[in-house]
């Protein structure tokens, strides 16, 4: 499988994107690393070939950091992973900007109370942030908890999203 990605300054540093041959986001992260991107795709899934190249993804995120927080809801996504994972990130994709969910929350709303640290699980697992938006979900006391990326690119995507 052939991909093709691209690098974007945002305001929270370097953004790669990696998307497939039909256009669908299956990396992305703030790194201008295109190796580390793709490194938070599953091995049989990775592509045998990155090339850069133009995708409307980009376009998507550039929209966000404009003030379009929803801009990146409308990108579509291909995961690969366990239907828990699967379901998990479908439900991180109706997390409302601004409306952040704690573990707790989340757990319930995949319908498993008891699975908070299988539902931080999903998020730490995300292959595709900021379109499938992990950085919704908090501690259940309220603090920022992990971020692949960094709390400060966490509290900066809340941050904007708060204030859309």
């Amino acid at each position: 499988m052939t991909a093709t990605f691209q690098t974007l300054n945002t305001p929270d540093g370097p953004f790669t994107v990696i998307t497939n041959e039909a256009g669908k986001v299956i990396a992305s992260g703030w790194t201008p690393s295109v190796e580390d991107t793709a490194s938070r795709i599953r091995p049989v899934h990775r592509p045998d070939d990155i090339a850069e190249g133009p995708g409307d993804a980009a376009s998507a995120v550039e929209a966000f950091y404009a003030g379009d927080v929803h801009a990146v809801e409308t990108v579509e996504v291909e995961l690969h992973g366990t239907d828990g994972q699967l379901a998990g990130w479908k439900a991180l994709r109706r997390i409302e900007p601004g409306q952040p969910l704690n573990y707790s929350q989340f757990a319930r709303a995949l319908g498993s109370p008891s699975a908070v640290r299988a539902a931080a699980s999903i998020c730490a697992r995300n292959p595709v942030a900021l379109f499938v938006p992990c950085h919704r979900v908090l501690r259940t006391d309220g603090s920022l908890g992990g971020f692949a990326w960094g709390l400060d690119i966490k509290q900066s995507l809340l941050d904007r999203e708060a204030n859309a």
